[in-house]
């Protein structure tokens, strides 16, 4: 059952990256997908018996997640002020 919510997990977040043009859901997507690890990751610890190093993995997973969002929530929010939309095709655009 848990493999099965991972792998759901998984093609959820590739999807939003893949298919949509907004940088919003792209963000929303590597999240999904880091979420995902991050189960694979617990579960894997809970089925070998090395629950305290998948632990702290988990952990350095999510600190590392919350930078990268923070980062990324920041350049999208730069896009948005320079061109007034969140559309990835306008980064094209972007000088300077």
């Amino acid at each position: 059952m848990i493999a099965f919510l991972i792998l759901l997990l998984l093609i959820c977040g590739a999807y939003c990256i893949v298919v949509t043009r907004s940088m919003i859901r792209a963000i929303i997507g590597i999240e999904l997908l880091i979420k995902a690890v991050t189960l694979l990751i617990i579960a894997a610890g809970n089925m070998t018996g090395r629950t305290a190093t998948a632990q702290s993995l988990a952990i350095t997973i999510i600190i590392i997640e919350v930078v990268v969002a923070a980062t990324a929530a920041g350049i999208a929010l730069w896009v948005f002020k320079r061109t007034g939309t969140l559309d990835v095709r306008n980064l094209r655009n972007l000088k300077g």
